[in-house]
């Protein structure tokens, strides 16, 4: 009896460990929550954002026939529910999710998408969250031009051999009968987005709400001009990564890179818009040097997963060597300079010219890019200007003033406007002197030429030129 009885209450004693073991284990199993979801819609991607109470393990993988998206989360349990998440016009259909540890979310989906997806640390706006990238197949990766770059001089170049010559030929040319005029492409890029708010007022005005108000405001202006087309970087709220921005607008074949922002700066009392422009010296101010420093941090913000490390040597060279490139930045100066002039008719500067620093995504070798903060947005005063849609409206037709004005003085080859200015009869062949920096890609893109007939004309074989060297422009 007395055995019987030890064996019971050793079973018991066993059952209760094993019990709480159990319970224990899966009390740490779920310590953290997944508190809300929120999507973001893009043209080429889905992005699906979990705010969570902690850092959490997961992996995440595809299933098909038929198409579904899996993530496995540990340590986690759902305290919102995915039936209240709009999926309308998404490529979901539908989400689900199971009660068993780890927690296993499923999406049901339209279409195959490519999935990624990775974690981002807390920020003045959010906490943890675990982001998770749909990409679909078709535009899952945007192309992007390999620029041959012509090796700088030991030495610097004089300042006579820095300067873009173009020599007109002896003998002019007559446009090919039926050519097709292409009209002058200006992306439109407004800051932040998505999961990057961008500076916030003290009334909680967001710079991304501001900026693409602004921005549609200036496509329609551009849009409604003869020889002018607009191509937005970004049409709603969605977050696109810095170098991402550049790459669309290349892939658009933009004649100009406008970003368009409201910051903010530690002193409310800071106010005036500004036009800057890139600088390879440093910037020009305290100021320029506190907003290049939070723009290029925005990827850390709005979430950039699928950021590649294996070539980032390359392109921090590639980026010292652009700078270089006399031409854009040239141009990129000049156009700067008349949207300066023309938003000083109306509204308070920062500052009394162009102002330069190391902005990221004005990093571009081969697209004129300027930068143009409408106001701080830090600054009661200037925070109230920015809600205003008339304010709104004034700054779009500044910025358009001095991108029409710069564009009808100085139009791109075989463009509407370039033809209506010189007349339609005849072009005079153009002559190009190479400078430090310059690459063929980036002078056949300038001249609204192909590569393999800037190589064809002047007997080049490969992709090489040289410093100081004559090409004979293409006229078609």
């Amino acid at each position: 009896m007395i055995a019987l009885i030890k064996f019971y209450s050793k079973s018991y004693l066993h059952f209760s460990v094993c019990c709480l073991v159990f319970l224990f284990s899966q009390s740490l199993q779920a310590k953290e929550q997944i508190n809300n979801v929120r999507i973001w819609l893009a043209p080429e991607s889905t992005r699906l954002v979990f705010d969570l109470s902690g850092p959490v393990q997961h992996k995440i993988f595809a299933l098909k026939n038929p198409d579904r998206i899996v993530i496995d989360i540990q340590g986690v349990s759902l305290k919102t529910d995915l039936n209240k998440l709009n999926l309308v016009s998404s490529p979901i259909k539908k989400m689900r999710a199971g009660n068993s540890l780890p927690l296993r979310i499923v999406f049901d989906l339209r279409e195959p998408l490519k999935p990624s997806s990775f974690s981002l640390a807390p920020n003045n706006d959010y906490g943890h969250r675990l982001v998770v990238d749909l990409a679909r197949f078709n535009l899952a990766k945007v192309p992007q031009k390999q620029i041959p770059i012509v090796k700088a001089p030991e030495s610097p170049p004089s300042s006579q051999a820095a300067v873009s010559e173009v020599v007109a030929a002896a003998v002019p040319i007559k446009v090919p009968v039926g050519k097709k005029l292409r009209d002058i492409v200006i992306a439109l890029d407004a800051g932040h987005g998505g999961e990057d708010p961008g500076a916030i007022g003290a009334s909680g005005l967001r710079e991304k709400v501001v900026v693409l108000a602004i921005a549609k405001e200036l496509e329609k202006l551009i849009d409604a001009e003869y020889g002018f087309i607009s191509r937005m970087i970004r049409r709603s709220d969605y977050y696109v990564g810095l170098r991402g921005r550049t790459a669309i607008a290349r892939k658009k074949n933009a004649d100009l890179f406008v970003s368009i922002h409201a910051d903010a700066f530690k002193n409310s009392r800071a106010r005036g818009a500004s036009v800057w422009v890139l600088s390879n010296r440093g910037a020009s101010s305290e100021v320029g040097r506190w907003l290049a420093q939070k723009e290029n941090s925005s990827d850390l913000i709005g979430g950039v997963g699928n950021l590649s490390l294996d070539n980032k040597d390359k392109v921090l060279k590639g980026v010292l060597l652009d700078m270089s490139m006399t031409a854009s930045r040239k141009d990129s100066r000049e156009v700067a300079a008349k949207i300066h002039s023309n938003i000083d008719k109306f509204a308070r500067m920062h500052k009394s010219g162009v102002e330069s620093a190391g902005f990221l995504v004005l990093k571009s070798p081969d697209i004129p890019s300027i930068l143009v903060e409408t106001g701080f947005i830090s600054n009661p005063s200037e925070e109230r200007s920015l809600k205003s849609t008339a304010y709104r409206k004034k700054m779009a037709r500044a910025i358009f003033a001095g991108i029409k004005e710069h564009f009808l003085h100085k139009p791109p080859v075989y463009t509407a406007i370039y033809q209506k200015k010189h007349g339609d009869a005849l072009v005079k062949r153009q002559r190009y002197k190479v400078v430090s920096g310059d690459s063929l890609s980036g002078i056949a893109f300038r001249y609204g030429v192909k590569i393999a007939s800037l190589k064809q004309l002047n007997k080049i074989t490969g992709d090489k030129i040289r410093i100081g060297q004559s090409l004979q422009i293409p006229t078609s």
